[in-house]
């Protein structure tokens, strides 16, 4: 009976380390181009947080004015909850602070003031709303 030799130099069709490094640094090069490309698609999708928030304000003071025939400075008031800010710890989901900035018989003003410096020049975004829903951006980010 013969036995089998094992063949111990063998080799295994494999990558070197040096490839695999070698494309982790293309792919990292091409990560750093296109990123400041997407920073304003990023911004451009944080914003639709303080539309739909401003929006739910003028909602609410719309109600609250066919009830009491006034508006009001107070977000308790109308029944709206800030969520957290993602400034005040790890289980916030909120990117701006919702506030009323004016109030009148006649109309109120809303504003959204981001927390966060999304794009990281310095300048915070701000949208405000009437209670015409006319929304604009006051400070571009």
């Amino acid at each position: 009976m013969k036995i089998p030799k094992l063949n111990t130099h063998r080799r295994l069709k494999a990558y070197t380390l040096t490839e695999v490094l070698v494309v982790l640094v293309i792919i990292g090069i091409l990560i750093l181009l296109i990123l400041p490309n997407l920073l304003p698609l990023v911004t451009k999708a944080k914003t639709t947080e303080a539309k739909m928030q401003l929006e739910h304000i003028q909602t609410l003071e719309k109600s609250y004015f066919y009830e009491h025939s006034k508006y009001s400075k107070d977000l308790t008031e109308l029944g709206f909850i800030q969520e957290k800010l993602t400034t005040e710890g790890k289980d916030a989901h909120a990117n701006y602070r919702i506030e009323i900035t004016s109030v009148s018989n006649t109309g109120f003003t809303a504003r959204a003031t981001s927390v966060v410096d999304f794009n990281g020049n310095g300048t915070f975004n701000v949208w405000e709303m009437d209670q015409d829903k006319n929304l604009k951006e006051v400070t571009p980010d």
